[in-house]
This record gives structure tokens, C-alpha cells and sequence, in this order.
């Protein structure tokens, strides 16, 4: 099968997940019990906080929780952590993946977006909304606060502070604060592609 594309030529798709297991794949990705969090992707599904991922290797338990912020064990030097947070690169090219197979599928293809909602949205709609919400970490709220910055009341209302912007390394998985090294303007500059694209959609409202 060779949709036609929004352009109405037809494309072909050269990709590792078939369209089955793309869905499935998505339905768990796109749960906000799992890896959704307001703020992007999440590392590692929050279910496992609950039920974290257990092995016994050599007569020794292992377990992998999901810790949402700073890392809660000393492995990689103790301030780094990939089982929970929300890490720019991941996402960006999550929305970019996104985008492509929306670009491939059109509109044939929809979700439901967040899983369990009942509402569908095409793979674009959701890569739009998804750099939204990792947009929204450095923008400001009806507070004046910026989740990035963990409330820290200098950046919202001392006119010394409220205009600087951190761009940490990685977020906390569900309330966005900046984490680890900053400024991490490597990586985590990916952020102003999605800045563009939120401030684009504001204007043609």
C-alpha cells in the first residue's frame, strides 16, 4: 500500500516497523500512564514506579524503577539519569520520526492521542503537540513561571532573573524542572525548532 501524501503524489516508505506494530507501539508511547508526560517523552514508563523491571543475574536482583529526576543510584557518576526523565535528543527526533511517517500515511493513519482519551489525531497532529508541550518547559505560565526552572521564584518575578532562560541537560519527568548541567546548549538548543513551530502556529490562529 502506497498512500498518497498531503501533496497528492504517491510515496513509498522504507521502515522497520510495519504499520501494525508502528500502532502498538504508539499506543503505549502516546499513554500518559507510561512515557507522555506534559512535558515531552519520558526515558523510561512511569508504570515502573510502581512495578519496576526486575532480573536476578548470577544469584543477584537488579531492578530498574522509574525515577523521574536525578538519578536515585551512583552509576554514571550519580548525576546523570536515562530511567525517567524527558532528554531533548530523544524527542526531537521522536517529533522528527513523527513527522515523516505522517508525511508517508497522511491522514489514513490516526491514533488515539493521549491513549485512552478517545480522541484520534493524525502522526502530524500529535508531532505538533508533542513539540508544543516540550516547548512549554521554557515558556512561561499564567504564574510567570517556567517549568524548567522548579519554581524558583527569582525567574519569575525579580527583574534581575525572570528573562534568563536555563536550558539544562535533561527534565524531570512530570514537573519539567531543569536538571543535570546548564547550560547545556548542545543538545537541548534542539528546543528553538520547536520554539519556531509553537510561536508559527500562534500567528496563523
Amino acid at each position: 500500500m502506497h498512500p498518497k501524501g498531503r501533496n497528492g503524489f504517491t510515496h513509498r516508505l522504507l521502515s522497520i516497523p510495519t504499520r501494525e506494530r508502528l500502532t502498538r507501539v504508539l499506543r503505549c508511547m502516546l499513554d500518559e500512564r507510561e512515557f507522555l508526560s506534559p512535558y515531552g517523552i519520558r526515558s523510561v514508563s512511569a508504570i515502573h514506579r510502581e512495578h519496576p523491571y526486575i532480573v536476578d543475574l548470577l544469584g543477584e536482583r537488579h531492578e530498574v524503577g522509574y525515577v523521574p529526576g536525578d538519578s536515585s543510584t551512583r552509576l554514571f557518576g550519580g548525576n546523570s539519569n536515562w530511567r525517567g526523565p524527558v532528554w531533548f535528543p530523544l524527542n526531537y527526533l521522536l517529533v522528527e520520526a513523527l513527522e515523516r511517517y505522517d508525511h508517508f500515511y497522511g491522514d489514513t493513519l490516526q491514533v488515539e492521542y493521549p491513549t485512552g482519551s478517545g480522541r484520534n489525531a493524525t502522526l502530524g497532529e500529535i508531532a505538533q503537540d508533542l513539540a508544543a508541550r516540550l516547548a512549554s518547559l521554557f515558556l512561561r505560565d499564567a504564574t510567570g513561571n517556567r517549568p524548567c526552572h522548579g519554581g524558583d521564584p527569582r525567574y519569575a518575578g525579580d527583574p534581575h532573573w525572570r528573562d534568563l532562560v536555563l536550558f539544562n541537560e535533561y527534565f524531570h519527568g512530570d514537573t519539567g524542572r531543569g536538571l543535570g548541567a546548564s547550560h547545556q546548549t548542545g543538545w537541548t538548543s534542539l528546543a528553538v525548532k520547536f520554539f519556531e513551530e509553537t510561536a508559527r502556529r500562534r500567528r496563523a490562529r
